[in-house]
């Protein structure tokens, strides 16, 4: 199991439209509207690192996302 802590910036005042489209988004967990450098915390659960990727590249092609930062985390086996 991987999870992505991924920090995401919208284009000003478009922020209720990045988060609906970040709730249609399999395997998105939690978001949190978060107010400062970032716009949302957005915590991904998956299987493995490949697939942790696609969603943030999908993320980063959402229409009203501008940026994002992600961390990356595993459970200690």
């Amino acid at each position: 199991m991987v999870i992505g802590v991924t920090m995401v910036n919208t284009l000003p005042g478009n922020e209720r439209a990045a988060y609906n489209e970040l709730t249609r988004i399999e395997g998105i967990k939690e978001i949190y509207h978060v107010f400062g450098e970032y716009d949302f915390v957005v915590i991904i659960e998956v299987a493995d690192l490949s697939n942790l990727n696609n969603i943030v590249d999908f993320i980063r092609e959402a229409n009203n996302v501008t940026a994002t930062q992600t961390i990356v985390g595993a459970e200690l086996i």
